[in-house]
């Protein structure tokens, strides 16, 4: 058997088929001993993911000896074929296709030259390499110019640069879904506070400076924002909120605005978000 077709079973369907996908592309091939026409179709896969090597995996899972898996996703057919991509089934078909179908199902799912692209690139950014992942990731526009995951990634790579109006230009060519989904705020947020100074040093100076005069709003809102560029959230909004507690009004009610955009940098599920959430809501009432 090739190394780029495997047995899977309920015991390790989790790690084989939901978690690899996540790094390539899985097919999932449910088919039964007495069925015969699985007999037809299982050779095609394997032999295309011989073909293809590595571009995808093929997991096999006998329906019979696996039935919880089986009845999980909805097999009533077999041999059925289910592609996961990103931990989700992404599509499937049933019966035994013949191999021209079968290969164009495939080619169809795999990523193109662009997304592979931008997939070295954001490996090239997580390790440090941001210089080299912004140069990968103008390669993969160009050879799909309106890909708007592209954009999302250009746009976090160039805020790590500091090109921060670069970073906002390329936001604003996102399709209007894009634009709309919560990476994009995400990113908006991240911009509300990329231009801050995020040094040890401009921080200690603010925290001086407020020490000589607490009820300078000002400065404390100055002082929240640099907490936030140097991603040390808890202080930021703690001094958000005593801006609130202390002049509602305040720039425009600036201490509310500004804390909502933490919230976006955060994401909603973050223990601070949800925490100062009540916190906020219990201030305004």
């Amino acid at each position: 058997m090739s190394t780029h077709v495997i047995d899977v079973s309920e015991e390790n369907f989790e790690q084989e088929v939901i978690k690899e996908s996540m790094k390539r592309l899985v097919l999932v091939d449910f088919w039964a001993p007495w069925c015969g026409p699985c007999r037809n179709l299982t050779p095609i896969m394997e032999k295309l993911a011989a073909e293809l090597d590595g571009q995808f995996l093929l997991a096999k899972i006998n329906s019979d000896e696996n039935p919880v898996i089986a009845s999980e996703f909805g097999v009533r057919g077999i041999p059925n074929v289910k592609a996961f991509s990103g931990g989700k089934l992404i599509d499937e078909f049933t019966g035994a296709l013949p191999e021209g179908m079968v290969r164009q199902f495939i080619e169809r799912l795999l990523p193109s030259p662009a997304e592979l692209e931008r997939r070295e690139a954001m490996k090239d950014f997580n390790a440090g390499e941001a210089q080299s992942a912004l140069d990968r990731l103008e390669q993969a526009q160009t050879l799909e110019q309106d890909n708007d995951s592209i954009r999302s990634d250009r746009a976090e790579v160039l805020i790590a640069l500091g090109r921060n109006e670069d970073a906002e230009a390329v936001l604003d060519q996102l399709s209007p879904l894009a634009a709309m989904d919560e990476r994009t705020k995400h990113l908006r947020a991240e911009l509300t506070f990329a231009g801050k100074d995020r040094g040890k040093d401009s921080i200690d100076a603010l925290q001086a400076a407020l020490e000589q005069h607490p009820d300078d709003l000002e400065t404390r809102l100055s002082l929240a924002k640099s907490y936030v560029a140097a991603k040390q959230f808890e202080p930021a909004l703690r001094h958000l909120m005593e801006i609130i507690r202390t002049d509602r009004q305040f720039g425009d009610d600036a201490g509310r605005k500004t804390m909502l955009a933490v919230f976006e940098v955060l994401g909603n599920d973050h223990e601070l978000t949800t925490r100062y959430r009540r916190e906020l809501a219990a201030a305004l009432n």
